[in-house]
């Protein structure tokens, strides 16, 4: 173990600080440095004289400097490499500003300013952070992963950059999004930085663009594909098991056939999950459940209809139809409830050449019999709304404007509160404004969006619209998995989440038509899943044996807060 990580695992959590570092090395390293707020006597105790102004700043006095230099800020990526700056800098700082401005930071350091930042990522970087493997590297992937920054990783993740959000392959700078989500994750979870490592799998890009770009940073070489990817997957799966037996791994934005595929090779194996398809299940069955809680209205009385069956609306489906089952909807009723469209239309078996992740959730026979579709019909969305009369429709298409108000107006005339969830993100790629969705729906529809976006005001009401942000559900269930020392990832674990979520809506934002909580509240929403993962993952026998008076201080006791605490010569 290197003196480094000796000296951040006493810092986590700590009273007080041993450090064995001195002036101007101390101040190099952004998990320990203080910038204005070292006090006078550690200013002399650790030879900083003379390398800092007079001043002492404290930690809240610093946190309304780097607000009012962010605010300066016209653009949003500006916005974004100002808080990269003060990461690679201060990193207690950094997550401070976020812990205390989560509302107004979120959307800077992830989406949707971190796709702007992804697409021009070898153009604003800096300072490097995490790990880069590449093809060449694949018979070496354990030294490279003993190369990073500490030692006593416990979540990874990690991205092939095909599937950046709605944006596709973003080559090398998809590292954007692993840096992201492990800021939420230490804003959210607590989780300390120290034992989190953002990996870019960086096995080429077919992006044109980036391939012609002479300041292209990344493996410059068309995507890997077929069995040298797998290969090469199965390479990074045991180095990570070798350099880091305690680490969760989280797959992060892999195209579709390959977050699949990859997820249901791996789950068994290595503690994993993948965001985009378990962590979105999660979030949206969650807002379903909040949005049934408006309604009075049981699940199994849903009719759902998807919108987009990419990774994200299979997995919402694949977490829907587990709860379904769960509540003892018969299996062939649960299968009529679920219906698929994607850029072909329905998905149903009859269809040819159909991709066999979608084969699970195609209409059969009977079920299209059932809705009266019959070989003649068209089949895109205005007609399945017409046959099948859901009272949910999910987008995960990023294909902006795919709401169409044909669609939603026939939706409104069989459904009296329905239910409408355009995801697609960033902002530009949502399939409907909510705006839009309210006035074609006159009011009625309980709309949840993928990306932030203002209250809608009509006809004098005020419409509150929830962010379906994936970020209410995998810091819980993260935190919960390292505390609960599982050595597997189950589904029911995001049932959880999804349920503990739901039940963390306010009456009062349910009466405006939110159903999710303010951005404010992630701490402790996800304490409470953490909470409850660790006794899921302790009674499906996944995890370790708590006692139930234990579990509570044992997650508390692991989400670090970003303040600073006194330190000492060591």
């Amino acid at each position: 173990m290197t003196t480094m990580t000796r000296t951040l695992r006493a810092l986590h959590p700590a009273r007080a600080l041993e450090v064995p570092y001195r002036g101007a090395e101390l101040l190099e390293i952004p998990l320990l440095n203080k910038d204005l707020a070292f006090t006078e006597q550690e200013r002399d105790d650790l030879e900083l004289r003379g390398l800092l102004p007079t001043r002492v700043r404290t930690i809240e006095e610093q946190v309304r400097l780097e607000l009012e230099h962010l605010r300066r800020k016209a653009d949003d990526v500006e916005k974004y490499i100002g808080l990269v700056a003060l990461q690679d800098r201060n990193e207690t700082l950094f997550y401070r500003v976020l812990v205390d401005n989560l509302d107004e930071m979120m959307p800077i350091v992830y989406t949707p300013t971190v796709g702007r930042a992804c697409q021009t990522f070898s153009h604003i970087l800096r300072r490097t952070r995490g790990l880069w493997i590449t093809p060449a590297d694949r018979d070496r992937i354990p030294d490279l992963l003993r190369n990073a920054r500490h030692d006593d990783v416990r979540l990874i993740v990690a991205t092939d950059n095909e599937r950046i959000l709605g944006l596709g392959d973003q080559g090398a700078g998809g590292i954007g999004i692993p840096i992201g989500k492990l800021a939420l994750y230490t804003a959210g979870a607590g989780i300390y930085p120290a034992q989190t490592l953002p990996i870019s799998l960086d096995v080429g890009t077919d992006n044109e663009d980036l391939l012609t770009d002479p300041l292209y940073i990344g493996y410059r070489q068309p995507r890997l594909r077929g069995v040298e990817y797998d290969e090469f997957i199965e390479a990074f799966v045991d180095g990570v098991l070798a350099v880091f037996p305690r680490a969760l791994l989280q797959w992060e934005d892999f195209k579709q056939h390959n977050a699949i595929r990859l997820l249901d090779r791996y789950r068994h194996r290595i503690t994993s999950f993948n965001d985009d398809i378990q962590g979105t299940g999660g979030v949206i069955l969650a807002g379903v459940l909040a949005a049934l809680r408006i309604l009075d209205q049981p699940l199994e009385a849903q009719r759902f209809v998807f919108l987009g069956s990419g990774a994200a609306g299979i997995g919402i489906a694949r977490t829907v139809r587990t709860a379904m089952l769960l509540e003892g909807v018969p299996p062939d009723e649960v299968g009529r409830r679920l219906v698929m469209l994607d850029s072909h239309g329905l998905v149903h078996a009859g269809r040819a050449a159909l991709d066999p992740d979608k084969l699970e959730f195609a209409l059969g026979p009977a079920e299209m019999a059932a809705y009266g579709f019959t070989e003649g019909d068209r089949f895109d969305l205005e007609a399945v709304v017409a046959h099948v009369r859901p009272t949910m429709l999910v987008g995960t298409s990023g294909v902006p404007g795919a709401f169409s108000e044909a669609a939603l107006r026939e939706m409104a005339r069989h459904v009296a509160r329905p239910i409408v969830f355009p995801l697609s993100n960033p902002t530009a790629k949502t399939e409907a404004l909510p705006a839009d969705v309210i006035a074609w729906t006159e009011g009625r529809a309980i709309v949840a969006t993928g990306s932030p976006f203002d209250p809608v005001e009509f006809e004098g009401r005020r419409h509150l619209v929830g962010q379906a942000n994936n970020v209410f559900v995998f810091p819980g269930v993260g935190l919960g998995a390292i505390v609960g020392e599982a050595h597997e990832v189950t589904d029911v674990m995001f049932l959880t989440a999804a349920r503990t979520l739901a039940e963390s809506v306010s009456a009062e934002r349910l009466a405006q038509g939110a159903v999710y909580p303010a951005v404010s509240e992630l701490r402790e929403v996800t304490r409470r899943i953490a909470v409850r993962v660790v006794c899921q993952a302790r009674d499906c026998g996944v995890g370790r044996v708590y006692h139930d008076e234990e579990i509570q201080a044992a997650v508390e006791a692991a989400m670090w807060y970003p303040d600073y605490v006194p330190y000492l010569p060591g």
